[in-house]
């Protein structure tokens, strides 16, 4: 319930925030009792604004009226956004152009649909449970489940001893509790002779003979594998130590080895502050994907950064609502192939779309500027995670 409450206020917060950015605008009609001349700088009015300062003529003052305009500015229910959000699924690149031509108090502009539709997905994903873990093992917690399930089986083969000490079995049940007892002994001790390796040490033996089969060439009766590991070419044999490989996290890069020794020590904290800052940084996706938008059309003068911003940012507000209905589909009964699947087509799909409308290419030219898009997708993901993994040191 908590998440829930919690998701709700942050769709709210996410509202009021792209609400400040995205003000009343459009045609209105004057109120019929709003007041000849305006409230707060007393020029007379001659519409439902006044021209001076901007203020609304009719001025509310009930608690009726007070939750309108909560609802109002926290969801942002107008005229205009039915009029985008239908564009923006069905003809985006005609409303990506239209918005750059100049049309502005039409449509909600796309820094305020971004912003809402972030903290709307990241308030659904709050709802539906769609969050970081909290209980990630640490290294002392691996430790203490290794240690733990190693009581345990040494436990279970005092259990079995004392069974096979009675003389009420059959043949069939000692043969089944010696074969069970011999299975843990040699988990626990290799069946308490040094000679007879136990399953890990068989594990490993396994890895060598691979290893050793795939190896073309070897100069010398001992060559190094690194991090402490040798191969004896006559016998076969390698020996292997890897708790230098194991203990260190020293990569020589400051950084790097902050963010390592972070995720090793609290890995489910390190989880929820990329998690939260996935959520509070993910307007860096726009300025990160514009010079790559801007690669495939530098010879084209009549296309500006600011065009670009205005397709990468109505995109990513397309994905953020698209994710969020994806959530929301299997919870309803919608079988996830069904999801996973208009999740995959759907996007290239739409990129398409946009781009052969907004900058008015042909078939041709969309489709391979749809390819070179998607490669740079995987590369703008890229940039973004290693600015998150950066934001996790402070």
């Amino acid at each position: 319930m908590s998440d829930i409450i919690e998701g709700m206020g942050t769709a709210v917060e996410g509202g009021l925030f792209s609400r400040a950015l995205e003000p009343d605008s459009g045609a209105k009609k004057p109120h019929p009792n709003q007041p000849e001349n305006c409230l707060n700088c007393g020029t007379p009015l001659v519409g439902a604004y006044c021209h001076a300062c901007g203020q609304q003529g009719h001025i509310h003052r009930t608690i009726g009226a007070f939750m309108h305009d909560l609802l109002h500015g926290a969801l942002h229910f107008e005229g205009k956004l039915w009029r985008t959000l239908p564009m923006l699924a069905f003809k985006p690149g005609k409303l990506t152009r239209r918005y750059i031509d100049g049309e502005r108090a039409r449509f909600v502009s796309p820094m305020a649909l971004f912003l809402f539709g972030v903290f709307l997905m990241f308030a659904v994903f709050q709802m539906v449970g769609f969050t970081a873990p909290t209980d990630l093992p640490t290294g002392e917690g691996v430790e203490e489940s290794i240690a733990e399930a190693r009581t345990n089986a040494i436990a279970e083969i005092e259990t079995l001893q004392d069974q096979l000490a009675t003389d009420n079995l059959s043949d069939a049940e000692r043969a089944e509790l010696e074969d069970q007892l011999a299975l843990l002994n040699q988990l626990v001790a290799g069946n308490g002779n040094s000679e007879e390796p136990n399953v890990v040490d068989a594990a490993t033996d396994g890895f060598v003979e691979g290893f050793n089969e795939g190896r073309e060439e070897i100069h010398g009766n001992e060559a190094s594998l690194g991090t402490g590991a040798t191969i004896d070419t006559d016998t076969g044999v390698v020996r292997a130590d890897l708790s230098d490989l194991v203990d260190s996290s020293e990569t020589g890069v400051d950084w790097l080895d902050t963010v390592i020794a972070k995720w090793r020590d609290n890995p489910s904290l390190m989880l929820y502050k990329l998690q939260a800052n996935a959520y509070k940084f993910s307007w860096l996706l726009i300025p990160i994907s514009i010079p790559f938008v801007w690669l495939l059309f530098f010879w084209k003068r009549r296309f500006r950064g600011y065009d670009h911003a205005i397709f990468v940012t109505y995109s990513l507000s397309f994905m953020t609502l698209l994710f969020i209905t994806a959530s929301l589909l299997p919870r309803i009964g919608v079988p996830s192939e069904i999801v996973t699947f208009a999740v995959l087509i759907i996007p290239p799909i739409h990129l398409y779309k946009q781009l052969r409308g907004a900058y008015q290419l042909s078939r041709f030219s969309a489709f391979w500027r749809l390819m070179m898009l998607s490669l740079f997708i995987w590369i703008i993901v890229f940039l973004f995670i290693q600015v998150l993994l950066l934001l996790g040191l402070f």
